[in-house]
C-alpha cells in the first residue's frame, strides 16, 4: 500500500469514521467541515444553562463493527443506554411502543462520540468548500471563507449529503448526479423547548404519525444531561419537506399547535429552532458508499447505507478499507 494525502468534505459521523481508518491504514487525511465543530447531525445546541440535541435522536447498533466500536464509546464513557418509555400515537390514540432495540446516545451530548473520533485527526472547521478541480492528479479544493487551499491531495472523499455532492461533483464525475438523484433527501423542521419545570407528560418519547410532528422526546432523560428542562420536536420529513422555505414564526407556530394537542404545551416555553435542509433520506440501492478509482474520488454517507447513524459509521470505515487495497 502506498500511502496517499486525502481530503474529506464533510466531518459527520461517515466522514469522520471513514477517516479514523484511513489514519490507522497509514494515510495522511484532512477533514474539511463547514460548521464549526464535528458531529453532522450528530449535533447538540447549547445556549445559556441548556442543551438540546437537535439532530439525531439516538442509535442503535446491529453490525458487529459498529457494535465492537459503541462498547468501546461505552468504555471511554461517551455513549450509554437510553431507556426511555416510548409511546405511538395515531389515529387520536396512544399506545406503548414495543421493540427490543437497545437505543444508546451521547453522552453528555449526542455530539460526544464524533469529538471522540475526532481527536488527533487534522480538522478545519468553518471550511465551506465550494469548488473542486483536478489538476495533473491532484485534487485541489476552495473554501468560500478562505479561498483556495494551496495544498493538492492524492484522493477525495465527499462525506456529505447527496444533493451537496451532486452540487460539487457533478461536473467531474456524471455518475455522482445519477447516485444523489437517487438520494431522495427531505428536510427536517426542529423544536428546542426549555421549561422552568417538567412538563405534565405521560411518556418521554413518542413517535407520531400522520401528524405535523412525527417525534417528541424529553432531552432531559438523556443519560448525562443537565441545565434546564429541555425537550425536542421534530416535524415529519413530508411536511418538513414541502414547507422548508416557511418563515420560522408559522412553523413554531404550527408546530407547537400541533405539541399542544399531543399533551405537551410548550407556551410558558422558551423556544428555538433549527431547519435541517438535508436531513433524511437514502438510496433506493443500497451502495454502501461510492468510489472512481480512476479519478480517485469518493462518496460516504448514511444517505447511501440505510440512512442511520450505525449505517454512516460503516459507510465511512468500509470507503477506507476499500480505498487501501
Amino acid at each position: 500500500m502506498n500511502p496517499k494525502t486525502i481530503a474529506i468534505v464533510g466531518a459527520g459521523l461517515a466522514g469522520l469514521s471513514c477517516a479514523v481508518r484511513l489514519k490507522e491504514l497509514g494515510h495522511h487525511v484532512e477533514l474539511f467541515e463547514k460548521s464549526r465543530g464535528a458531529a453532522g447531525r450528530m449535533s447538540t445546541k447549547r445556549g445559556e444553562d441548556w442543551a438540546a440535541d437537535h439532530g439525531a435522536q439516538y442509535f442503535t447498533a446491529r453490525d458487529p463493527l459498529f457494535i465492537a466500536q459503541v462498547e468501546k464509546w461505552q468504555a471511554d464513557q461517551v455513549v450509554a443506554l437510553w431507556t426511555p418509555e416510548i409511546k405511538v400515537y395515531e389515529a387520536k390514540q396512544w399506545t406503548t411502543f414495543q421493540s427490543q432495540d437497545r437505543r444508546f446516545v451521547g453522552t453528555p451530548a449526542m455530539n460526544t462520540p464524533a469529538k471522540e473520533l475526532a481527536k488527533g485527526l487534522v480538522l478545519h472547521t468553518s471550511q465551506t468548500i465550494d469548488a473542486l478541480s483536478r489538476q495533473e492528479g491532484q485534487w485541489f479544493l476552495r473554501s468560500a471563507e478562505a479561498g483556495d487551499i494551496a495544498q493538492g491531495f492524492d484522493a477525495l472523499i465527499l462525506a456529505i449529503p447527496g444533493p451537496q455532492a451532486f452540487t460539487l461533483a457533478q461536473h467531474l464525475d456524471p455518475e455522482i448526479k445519477a447516485i444523489a438523484e437517487q438520494s431522495n433527501m427531505k428536510g427536517c423542521w426542529t423544536i428546542m423547548a426549555r421549561f422552568q419545570q417538567t412538563p405534565k407528560v405521560a411518556h418521554e418519547a413518542a413517535f407520531v404519525n400522520q401528524e405535523i410532528i412525527s417525534w417528541i422526546a424529553r432531552n432531559s432523560s438523556k443519560p448525562g444531561r443537565t441545565g434546564k428542562e429541555s425537550w425536542t420536536i421534530q416535524a415529519n420529513p413530508l411536511w418538513s419537506q414541502e414547507f422548508i422555505e416557511l418563515s420560522q414564526e408559522d412553523v413554531v407556530g404550527q408546530m407547537l399547535a400541533c405539541a399542544k394537542k399531543l399533551g405537551l404545551d410548550c407556551s410558558t416555553a422558551e423556544i428555538s429552532v433549527h431547519r435541517w435542509r438535508y436531513a433524511s433520506g437514502t438510496t433506493t440501492k443500497t451502495l454502501g458508499f461510492y468510489t472512481n478509482s480512476a479519478l480517485q474520488l469518493n462518496l460516504c454517507g448514511d444517505w447511501l447505507n440505510g440512512g442511520r447513524v450505525e449505517g454512516a459509521w460503516l459507510s465511512g470505515h468500509h470507503l477506507a478499507n476499500k480505498i487501501s487495497t
